[in-house]
């Protein structure tokens, strides 16, 4: 397994009033660690921790990292039985829940960290820091270590650190971790989540970063809420100016230029060193730059292969004063700002081409590098990231996943002090708040809206905690526009699943798709799984009833991989708001026919469900790949949105 983060801010959200802040809502977070010293894991006018928590507080043996708990972060353990088992003994000083790397600490408090006010990255992005449930009781489950073999958190250390986060009785998962798509028989993260979820707490996970690859996400069990990652409003922007006139925009939070005036300017390929290729230069990889070429110079590098920041250091190392990172066509306009070690800026694949034929075409190219400036409603957004997996579904195509998209780019959040900003060995500042970028981010702002839903009602399941927030996530960005890529293609529910995040609409669903463990158990006997492996999953034997389908499984969309002539799926919904009558809108997908039955339902109590049927019908068409739609339930109020997605086979 690894850390989904691509190298908080939360929307603002009237549901914190409703939920009275969740204050006795507890949030886990299964990561590298939290550093309890951050300003956003103060407990400062928090009362008694709650009556319910069993977990402790886990400290080294000798405790000389002075790591403490406190009411707001109420517990931390830590698992390494798994990962020494496979890498040797771990070095004493690891061996707390203190977080090394920055990831942990990140990604908890965007989850549930308290306010911060002033909080900012070297002056950018000044403002209030605070997670998705700020006055939620909090606790790390650390299970990630140094890397090696290119993983660093084990399916043993997960799935301890999952049964003593059960047993310590959290309401919330998140889980910022994961590996390639596997069979739930398999899959660590998916047999210990489906105990979680069979105890009624709500498990959230990050769809990878393998994007924009199809089939590339990963956790994609249906009991867990699976989240891609997209773009806030907000840039950090750091203009490039190049000596023709022409001004490029471009991201980043790294310190400006010693001095403000142009400097000569290379790309990585002119400084190439003799023991390097040309292809490795332009990258500036490791050992690739000659020093006597850039010494004193600006370089633009592509981005690709290695890390953004390390480029950067590549070029501080050959004795470069700045960085213009370009944009390969994969990364398309994603712009992510950096807390780069020098000078520098990231500009859109489009801008990078304009850089690298102004320093073809003339004899002395030279630019200059503007100091960041923050800037705010920004159009268009959200806008999905380019590394957020995709779908299909490689594992059961039926489940549409991600489920839905959330901030996950250029995230303002608390930080390790125990680590830089870049993680890299030679770089010794030290910040309380910097930026991310990956599912990782974009995962526990869920999460914290999972543990607001869960707060305002502790009796709904973790599946409709679910709906709630994937029917009403919204798939128009602030243009209203469909939401687009970031190569500007216009996105699909393989990108965003249900849509973006929308807190507040997620509150009063109106209705939810509601699931109880007896249908995950069902779906695993309609995906094959005999009895010796349902028994991993249930610890008791349980019968598989007859003629069970996946594609009626009450997920709040509905996906049909091959249609070659018609099929009737059924769904159920539970009304949770007031009464009243919903009726069925349809958009069609290309090349489909969709009827539903009984085209309105009535509901006359809360709690009361309706069942309904959805036939599609291949057209006849012979499309290729995937075509979409949606039904939407509306009652004049409440607007439960469904995707529908479907990939037509040629009739028999």
């Amino acid at each position: 397994m690894r850390l989904e983060n691509e190298n908080g801010d939360v929307p603002q959200m009237s549901l914190w009033n409703k939920a009275k802040f969740g204050r006795n809502t507890i949030i886990a977070n299964l990561d590298t660690g939290v550093w309890p010293k951050s300003q956003s894991f103060n407990d400062k006018g928090y009362g008694p921790i709650p009556g319910k928590w069993r977990g402790i507080c886990q400290k080294s043996r000798t405790n000389t990292d002075g790591f403490f708990c406190n009411r707001k972060l109420i517990g931390a353990r830590y698992f390494n039985k798994g990962y020494e088992a496979y890498a040797g003994n771990l070095n004493s000083s690891y061996k707390s829940a203190l977080d090394h790397d920055g990831h942990g600490t990140h990604t908890l408090s965007t989850a549930g960290g308290n306010f911060v006010a002033g909080a900012s990255v070297y002056g950018s992005g000044n403002g209030t820091a605070k997670g998705g449930s700020p006055m939620a009781r909090v606790a790390t489950y650390k299970v990630c270590w140094p890397p090696i073999d290119e993983g660093e958190c084990f399916d043993a250390d997960i799935m301890a650190a999952m049964d003593h986060a059960i047993n310590d009785r959290v309401d919330v998962i998140s889980i910022s971790l994961g590996g390639d798509p596997a069979d739930y028989f398999d899959d660590g993260i998916a047999v210990a989540t489906f105990h979680a979820v069979k105890h009624g707490i709500v498990v959230v996970t990050s769809a990878g970063n393998s994007g924009p690859d199809p089939g590339s996400v990963s956790n994609v069990a249906p009991w867990l809420i699976t989240v891609g990652a997209s773009t806030l409003d907000r840039e950090f922007q750091a203009f490039v100016e190049l000596q023709n006139g022409l001004r490029l925009k471009g991201t980043s939070l790294s310190v400006p230029l010693p001095e403000d005036k142009f400097y000569p300017l290379i790309n990585g390929a002119q400084a190439t060193a003799s023991n390097a290729t040309d292809s490795d230069a332009i990258l500036c990889k490791p050992g690739t730059l000659d020093p006597t070429k850039v010494k004193g110079k600006i370089v633009a590098c592509l981005r690709g292969e290695t890390p953004r920041v390390d480029k950067g250091q590549q070029v501080a190392l050959a004795g470069g004063v700045g960085l213009i990172l370009c944009n390969d066509h994969l990364s398309g306009n994603e712009l992510i700002a950096d807390a780069h070690f020098l000078p520098a800026s990231q500009i859109t694949f489009k801008d990078g081409q304009s850089v690298f034929s102004y320093i073809n075409s003339t004899s002395n190219p030279q630019a200059k590098l503007q100091p960041p400036n923050t800037q705010i409603n920004t159009k268009p957004a959200p806008f999905m990231a380019s590394f957020s997996s995709r779908g299909p579904n490689t594992i059961t195509p039926e489940i549409l996943k991600p489920d839905v998209t959330a901030p996950g780019v250029n995230i303002i959040a608390a930080y390790s002090e125990d680590t830089s900003p870049t993680g890299l060995d030679f770089d010794n500042r030290r910040i309380p708040f910097n930026t991310e970028s990956g599912t990782s981010m974009a995962c526990p702002h869920v999460s914290g809206v999972a543990g607001l839903l869960k707060s305002l009602n502790p009796f709904w399941s973790p599946a409709a905690i679910r709906s709630a927030i994937f029917t009403t996530a919204r798939t128009r960005d602030n243009t209203v526009n469909p939401m687009q890529e970031a190569s500007k293609e216009k996105g699909t529910p393989f990108s965003y699943g249900g849509g973006h995040i929308r807190p507040n609409r997620a509150m009063d669903p109106g209705l939810v798709y509601d699931l109880r463990t007896e249908d995950y158990l069902d779906f695993l006997c309609a995906s094959g799984y005999n009895q010796t492996q349902l028994k991993l999953f249930t610890q008791q034997p349980y019968r598989c009833p007859k003629n069970v389908s996946v594609l009626n499984f009450n997920y709040p969309s509905i996906t049909v991989p091959e249609l070659s002539d018609s099929v009737t799926v059924t769904r159920r919904v539970k009304n949770v708001g007031s009464i009243g009558t919903y009726s069925a809108l349809v958009l069609e997908p290309v090349g489909v026919s969709v009827t539903v039955e009984p085209k309105s339902l009535v509901f006359r109590r809360r709690s009361e469900e309706k069942s309904f049927r959805v036939t599609l019908k291949n057209k006849g068409y012979h499309l290729k790949g995937y075509v979409f739609g949606k039904l939407t339930w509306s009652d004049g109020n409440h607007r439960v949105r469904s995707p529908i997605v479907v990939s037509t086979a040629h009739p028999s």
